[in-house]
């Protein structure tokens, strides 16, 4: 089992080009095509009115300002997939809302590669919306790369954060293939409380790592006491281990006409130091 294609986005932002580079990089080793996505992004109309001319030409001069941005962002993830000499790429600019336009082609996708949004960039909240809906709609797994730091590669030591939910058995089965070429496979069951003392959950992670053996993949799997909240015990845990993946579950819930990931995910991605694979 491996992934055939992954997607990327492109922009103009400060991370596009570590985040390129990283997708170039699991593309070179997981042998499979690799996608630039440039969405244009909607169109921002003035507020206040204007004549009817004045605004044909403004939203003709914004659209095809927008378009040269992204074109440029496809041509700046094109050179850099032939100075890496990678065998099979493409580079889509599509003129279309950012989510929706991921969404969208992730259909035709393995995996799709983002990064978290820098709380201090000016765009923060709006590209957190964006993130936010991309990880519980998408029809594929997300690969989040940290804001900060430099990560040559994810997958030699994963950590799989386990919570006996649907969604943390697709994450595991989405990452089959990094987990499969992984060195080292840890999953852990967070519990919070004064006892772990739960046979039908050893049961029950007893048949995950035979499944996972199955696979091909030998993991170790454990239950582990919290009083912390749970996003900072997966952490800690994860720098404990040297991991250089995290695998999770995406949970969230609906409010009203929104979809809202659950406390945990979201203050895991608020402070995450380490690639994360989220499925929901």
């Amino acid at each position: 089992m491996t992934y055939r294609s992954l997607l990327v986005l492109l922009d103009t932002g400060p991370l596009c080009a570590a985040r390129t580079a990283f997708a170039i990089r699991t593309a070179q080793r997981l042998e499979c095509h690799l996608v630039g996505l440039a969405p244009t992004g909607l169109l921002q109309l003035p507020a206040s009115p204007a004549p009817l001319p004045t605004l044909v030409d403004f939203t003709m001069q914004a659209w095809d300002a927008l378009r040269e941005v992204a074109e440029r962002s496809a041509q700046q993830f094109i050179d850099a997939c032939r100075r890496a000499g990678l065998p099979s790429f493409e580079a889509v600019v599509d003129q279309a809302d950012i989510a929706a336009s991921l969404l969208r082609h992730a259909r035709c996708s393995d995996l799709v590669l983002l990064s978290q949004p820098d709380p201090a960039g000016p765009e923060h909240r709006l590209l957190q919306q964006m993130v936010e809906r991309v990880v519980l709609e998408s029809a594929r797994p997300t690969l989040m790369l940290p804001c900060a730091g430099r990560f040559e590669q994810a997958g030699r030591h994963v950590l799989v954060a386990w919570d006996d939910s649907r969604e943390a058995a697709r994450a595991v089965a989405d990452a089959l293939p990094l987990l499969q070429r992984a060195e080292q496979v840890q999953v852990v069951c967070w519990q919070e409380g004064n006892s772990a003392d739960d046979a039908a959950l050893g049961s029950r992670l007893d048949a995950l790592r035979a499944w996972l053996l199955r696979h091909g993949v030998q993991a170790e799997v454990r239950v582990e006491l919290t009083r912390t909240a749970i996003a900072d015990a997966i952490l800690s845990r994860a720098a404990d281990l040297g991991a250089d993946l995290l695998v999770m579950g995406a949970w969230g819930h609906a409010r009203w006409t929104e979809r809202l990931l659950g406390g945990a995910t979201r203050g895991l991605l608020a402070s995450m130091t380490l690639p994360v694979l989220l499925s929901h």
